[in-house]
């Protein structure tokens, strides 16, 4: 049913209300394709323009901006690891300013071989026996000689009951996507700065990681000093 007037005051306010509505969304459209510009930059060059004020943009208008994706073919695994990489981008300066004493890294119990002769510890994850089966041995004794907390574990419940009990300020995550970006949110949740390394084959059994990136990741903020010399080639310069 329409509705008409004769006065005035009221005509003047509905049209003012409908130019307000009008500009509003006009605002809106131009935010939401410029943060569709700044997603598509950073996934292309895995760089990031005005990082806080895009990840607040996905967040506010989170709906609105996966019509956009889709409409542009974007698919939601990249926006997903664009997100990763942009918090690991927004918690940088934090990370590195947390000593390595105070940081943990969570690696998924999946990453082992099949014929792992390891065992879980109720209190500490899965103990690695270094067996040489897979490349997780390596990795846990070079992140203990640079100082790092090192857990292998089957999943989200047990990291809490880690970071609980060892109470670390920064986390390194690894796992498949989906884990990292609730890893993410868990981090937040404690008050923790995290960073997120997602994995590059998924699955239950025999996933992998790039542990380069790991490395890369692991060794912000530490004195070139205090690192192996077999690890050099993964500091930022």
């Amino acid at each position: 049913m329409i509705f008409f007037t004769s006065d005035p005051f009221l005509e003047r306010l509905i049209f003012l209300i409908g130019e307000i509505a009008l500009i509003l969304l006009l605002i809106l459209a131009f935010i939401g394709f410029f943060l569709l510009f700044l997603s598509l930059y950073a996934i292309l060059t895995r760089n990031f323009i005005f990082p806080e004020f895009l990840k607040a943009g996905l967040i506010f208008l989170e709906g609105f901006m996966r019509s956009l994706f889709k409409i542009f073919g974007v698919s939601d695994n990249e926006v997903l690891q664009m997100m990763v990489r942009l918090q690991n981008t927004l918690n940088k300066k934090r990370f590195m300013a947390t000593p390595v004493s105070e940081r943990a890294i969570f690696a998924p119990h999946c990453l082992r071989a099949i014929a792992c002769p390891a065992h879980l510890h109720p209190e500490e994850g899965l103990k690695c026996r270094s067996c040489g089966l897979c490349s997780i041995g390596y990795a846990k004794k070079m992140f203990g000689n640079l100082g790092y907390m090192f857990f292998i574990v089957p999943g989200s419940s047990f990291i809490k009951r880690l970071i609980k009990e060892h109470r670390p300020k920064a986390i390194v995550g690894i796992g498949c996507l989906m884990e990292v970006k609730e890893g993410n949110v868990m981090a937040e949740r404690y008050g923790l700065v995290s960073m997120g390394v997602v994995a590059t084959k998924d699955g239950c059994v025999e996933t992998a990681v790039n542990w380069d990136e790991v490395f890369e990741i692991a060794l912000l903020g530490l004195d070139p000093a205090s690192v192996p010399e077999e690890l050099c080639r993964f500091m930022q310069q």
